[in-house]
């Protein structure tokens, strides 16, 4: 978010009191905030903290005298490259979605160009309510970004959807919307996650213990490199990052098609997914009984995705992961070399090791002997090295467009 102009609107909410958080989670960021509050917010939450944690003066007077011509809602509305609401109560949220420009902050939404994103915040029977969900509806359709809300207990005392996201999330939102930058701006980055699932009949399915989220990880570090970022993910218990658009799907034939439908404007494709090497032959329609003591099931090939990308006569710089239990360097250059492949992380798996973990330890392989150690360490950081290895050797080999 360097150098990034977010305008937080504060409305009258309990959860006001988190929003001096979200600033500082935004500045973490490298972003400008500046607050503008209603009437109703500076009920729960004193305009000094925000001033305090934002160093800017807070905004809340329509006709500012010290702003430009006396005209607060366009001056502000064109310095925000993001309006930004949270919380957005249900009254603020009918305000907005009928146009209503009666406070300084109403205004500012109507007279921007800039992004524009809620936090929905009330109460579980509000945020039910269909007025409050026609709004809701009629802001998506004309473009807003909704953030939440989650679930849980309430102010009120009552359990249910309507809590506002908690800041450090609203901040990862945040950046998803905003236009990307860095080194890889302009360019677009496939990536494959998780397992896959074939089918033996209605109810069973082979897979493997990939949880995805070292795919899952890439594909944030490619984002706050700037990149267009496809995330092509078997079934995982993750969510997809901020920014990243993520295309679900479960066998090894949908992930072939989804990356195929992608792939011809990649300019970078990083196959993380654990893809199943065989299928059941013939699947069965209705589920197999358990009536014999032994089941036989015929399994054949999978299509090879990455061996395929890399086929490709106009082909992204490829990059592959190889999973092994032993012999991993190996096994690893034997894949690169029998794949064609630009670049292989090889790393160890087993019981106890990677699968469903938050660590990885990766080696990176490329052709003519090359090799790199990114050495141990939570996948998120290992992600960052990767992604920045892979700028490095896409900017040293030719321009991107060339690949």
């Amino acid at each position: 978010m360097d150098g990034k102009h977010i305008l937080l609107g504060v409305t009258g909410g309990i959860a006001a009191y988190k929003s001096p958080d979200l600033v500082r989670r935004l500045i973490e960021r490298g972003a400008q905030v500046q607050v503008v509050m209603t009437a109703g917010a500076r009920e729960f939450v004193s305009p000094l903290t925000f001033q305090a944690v934002s160093g800017r003066e807070v905004r809340s007077d329509l006709w500012d005298e010290s702003a430009e011509r006396a005209m607060s809602h366009i001056e502000l509305a064109r310095w925000a490259d993001l309006v930004l609401i949270a919380p957005a109560t249900a009254d603020f949220i009918a305000h907005l979605s009928h146009g209503l420009a009666d406070n300084l902050l109403a205004t500012v939404c109507l007279a921007t160009s800039a992004p524009v994103a809620i936090a929905p915040a009330m109460n579980q029977q509000m945020w039910a309510n269909a007025a409050t969900q026609a709004n809701v509806a009629t802001l998506r359709a004309r473009g807003v970004h909704v953030f939440g809300p989650g679930s849980g207990s309430q102010a009120c005392g009552e359990v249910g959807e309507g809590r506002m996201m908690e800041p450090v999330d609203i901040a990862a939102a945040a950046f998803g919307v905003l236009p990307a930058e860095g080194p890889l701006k302009g360019r677009k980055v496939l990536i494959t996650a998780g397992p896959t699932r074939e089918r033996i009949d209605p109810v069973r399915f082979i897979s493997n213990r990939s949880s995805g989220k070292m795919g899952y990880a890439v594909a944030q570090a490619a984002r706050d490199r700037g990149a267009e970022v496809v995330l092509v993910s078997g079934p995982v218990n993750l969510c997809a990052p901020p920014g990243v658009r993520r295309v679900c799907v479960e066998s090894a034939a949908q992930m072939y098609d989804a990356v195929m439908r992608e792939v011809d404007d990649a300019d970078i494709f990083i196959a993380t997914a654990a893809v199943a090497d065989y299928r059941p032959a013939a699947p069965a329609n209705i589920k197999i009984k358990k009536v014999n003591d032994c089941l036989e099931v015929r399994m054949e090939r999978t299509i090879d995705i990455l061996a395929a990308v890399a086929q490709r006569e106009r082909r992204p710089y490829t990059v592959g992961f190889a999973a092994e239990t032993n012999d991993i360097e190996n096994h690893a250059l034997a894949k690169l070399t029998k794949k064609n492949l630009d670049l292989i992380a090889a790393n160890e798996v087993g019981d106890n090791k990677v699968f469903e973990q938050d660590d990885n330890s990766l080696v990176l392989l490329w052709p003519g002997g090359g090799r790199q150690e990114l050495g141990a360490g939570a996948k998120t950081e290992l992600a960052v090295k990767l992604v920045d290895f892979i700028v490095a050797r896409v900017s040293g080999r030719c321009d991107v467009t060339d690949i």
